[in-house]
């Protein structure tokens, strides 16, 4: 599908009213990463690179990185892609083939394909930083007002560690804030709480351990984005 049918479906097919204007420009339908690389600024060896990236003896290649360094020797006409969830690298002539790596991640019911390392959530986000057998770690941020969901896990404690701003905890009958470099410990089956009642975005670790760490080990009590059953 071309930028003009992706218009079409979600512009023109639901106007009332429209009108065209003529423009003399050029056009490019941006879906693919050898096309990043064809709009982008290029170097004297005709690389694209955006992140931390060092080159030798590389030509004609595009280089994406998000949190780690891409040292590239030797190479021409390539794609190389670096973010928390994967690696990609690529031929520039047969990047969009890369729906057939897709393919094997779905076939393969791989957590890359199901989950991203980063999650968005009504609250705000987490990140997974860690994980082995009986223990993964994340980073929460929750915005300023927002508060997750009253709820208890059958199969995990939480040990929560404040990293910025302030928190509002419920541990069971218990309330109370902690602050920057204060931590507790959620023990399992206990229901919890956790809320920002700051003016700045909350950051906190949380350390989960126990036996089965899946987000469905979940049980919501009360919930202000109505999710209590879910």
């Amino acid at each position: 599908m071309t930028g003009r049918d992706l218009i079409g479906y979600a512009v023109t097919e639901k106007a009332n009213k429209a009108a065209v204007v003529p423009m003399t420009t050029s056009w490019s339908d941006v879906g693919s990463w050898s096309s990043i690389w064809e709009v982008s600024e290029r170097d004297n060896q005709g690389n694209v690179s955006k992140g931390d990236v060092l080159t030798y003896d590389t030509t004609n290649s595009l280089f994406l990185a998000q949190g780690r360094c891409i040292a590239a020797v030797g190479l021409d006409n390539m794609i190389v892609v670096e973010t928390a969830d994967a690696v990609l690298v690529a031929d520039k002539n047969k990047c969009q083939d890369v729906k057939e790596i897709v393919s094997k991640l779905k076939d393969g019911n791989r957590e890359e394909y199901r989950f991203h390392s980063r999650v968005y959530r009504p609250w705000g986000d987490y990140e997974g930083i860690d994980a082995g057998g009986r223990y993964q770690v994340k980073r929460l941020t929750v915005k300023p007002g927002a508060k997750l969901s009253l709820q208890m896990h059958h199969h995990r404690a939480e040990h929560w560690v404040v990293v910025t701003g302030t928190a509002r905890v419920t541990r069971g009958d218990d309330v109370f804030i902690l602050s920057e470099n204060e931590s507790t410990y959620i023990p399992l089956g206990t229901t919890h709480r956790l809320e920002n009642p700051g003016s700045i975005p909350l950051e906190i670790i949380e350390v989960q351990s126990g036996s089965y760490l899946g987000e469905d080990d979940i049980v919501r009590f009360e919930d202000v984005y109505n999710r209590v059953g879910s």
